[in-house]
């Protein structure tokens, strides 16, 4: 076993107000100190998102995941192109700090398993041949239903100027395992054991950068009210609603104040054994959705490296 999940990301911002009613207007609760922000879902103990004040532009810092045996990952990192490194200023020097072979820095600890989040009622679809709801309507109102809250962070997409080697590195050197690519273009990458279909993704851009992270919701209609919802108070670009091809999950993306995105989903493939699963290389056709509205001109676009200034504060 290596990595387990995903825990967590940090991103460089020009300033955290902006930042902090944008991801508590998706639903993550927000505790601020001094020039730090940190967001997280209601009812766990840990970060999912943390925002650095001070910078010149958007940035991704790091990305956290929860892994045991660190002593055998510290082992392959320079084997596969890796480095370790200490932990950046400000933050505590426990787990494995280590950087990808394109400077991505990722933090790995062995953070204990969230708990198990509470069954809510089952999501029914009357079908031809099978009525599973009967004398009752689907819906309530409108307004009887509360703000979408999301429940984890499921997985997070960041952009590679070389998709395979970030694959060959999370997969030979975290012990990850491929799920799913289209091409070189874009990979899915998912733990070994009881994953989500992916937990890091990667695509392709010119350097690396923080594409999004994926908060997963009951169900598909809450899926579609909070997209609705946030992109109202965003008054950015969206995409959605959606699903995917790949991983199944049906989506609704809304752009935060710089550029990148928030997505909502639900039922997402899942993976119990990787050695069950086999990796399926899709057309590009297929590698954003199966249907969907028109993608947005900017989707994959990166705007950290429109410039790409030395890691420092403003």
């Amino acid at each position: 076993m290596a990595v387990l999940g995903a825990l967590s990301l940090t991103l460089e911002v020009p300033e955290i107000e902006t930042g902090v009613k944008f991801y508590t207007d998706a639903g993550l609760a927000s505790t601020v100190e001094g020039n730090v922000a940190r967001l997280r879902c209601e009812g766990q103990d840990r970060d999912s998102i943390v925002l650095l004040g001070g910078y010149s532009k958007k940035r991704l810092h790091h990305i956290s995941l929860r892994a045991d045996d660190l002593d055998g990952i510290a082992a392959r990192i320079c084997e596969h192109d890796g480095k370790i490194v200490n932990a950046p200023e400000g933050f505590e020097d426990n787990g494995l700090w280590i950087e990808d072979p394109h400077g991505m820095l990722i933090h790995l600890s062995e953070h204990a398993a969230d708990p198990e989040l509470m069954a809510g009622n089952p999501y029914e679809i009357n079908a031809p041949g099978r009525v599973v709801r009967s004398r009752r309507s689907a819906m309530l109102p409108g307004a009887s239903y509360p703000a979408a809250r999301p429940l984890r962070l499921g997985h997070i997409l960041v952009f590679s100027p070389d998709v395979p080697k970030s694959v060959e590195f999370v997969t030979e050197a975290l012990g990850m395992g491929l799920a799913d690519r289209a091409q070189d273009i874009i990979a899915f990458c998912c733990a070994r054991k009881d994953s989500d279909h992916h937990v890091v993704a990667f695509a392709k851009s010119p350097g690396v950068g923080f594409h999004h992270a994926s908060f997963q919701v009951h169900d598909p209609d809450e899926v579609g009210r909070g997209g609705r919802a946030l992109h109202a108070k965003a008054g950015k670009g969206d995409w959605g609603f959606g699903r995917h091809t790949i991983g199944s999950n049906f989506f609704h993306y809304i752009q935060d104040p710089w550029g990148s995105w928030f997505e909502y989903y639900s039922d997402m493939d899942h993976i119990d054994d990787y050695s069950l699963w086999t990796p399926t290389n899709y057309d590009m056709a297929d590698s954003l959705a199966n249907w969907a509205p028109e993608v947005p001109h900017d989707f994959v676009h990166n705007y950290e490296v429109d410039s790409q200034p030395a890691r420092e504060h403003a």
